[in-house]
């Protein structure tokens, strides 16, 4: 089984920048396409960015595009979300997810591998 964890999630202030981390056991990664979702408190769980195998195509979503970067090293079995801006909308449990196929999917009911998830605090 694949097991992703990620880390980096904190308390920041509006217009601070911060990257979250995803760790895959293994070598997991050369072959996954990986995403980043958020799910916010009493919010449905919502698709952020997503990343190719080889890290050279991206997609990010709407609400985020602008501030945030997804980039990946594969050598390092990581996947990285690059926050920029912050605001407190922002906040959220931040999942990284994997999914063994080709494509820049934002269903996350096509993801086969989850993240426990690391919390994100922006405040005003």
């Amino acid at each position: 089984q694949v097991q992703l964890v990620e880390s980096g999630g904190r308390l920041v202030q509006a217009g601070d920048s911060l990257r979250l981390s995803c760790a895959a056991s293994g070598r997991t990664l050369s072959t996954t396409t990986m995403g980043w979702f958020r799910q916010a408190p009493g919010k449905e769980r919502e698709f952020v960015a997503v990343i190719s195998w080889r890290g050279s195509s991206t997609y990010i979503a709407d609400s985020v595009k602008g501030r945030f970067t997804v980039s990946r090293d594969n050598a390092k079995n990581t996947v990285y979300l690059q926050m920029n801006s912050l605001k407190p909308e922002d906040t959220a449990v931040y999942f990284c997810a994997g999914r063994q196929g080709s494509g820049l999917i934002q269903a996350g009911e096509s993801y086969d591998y989850w993240g426990q998830g690391t919390q994100v605090t922006v405040s005003s």
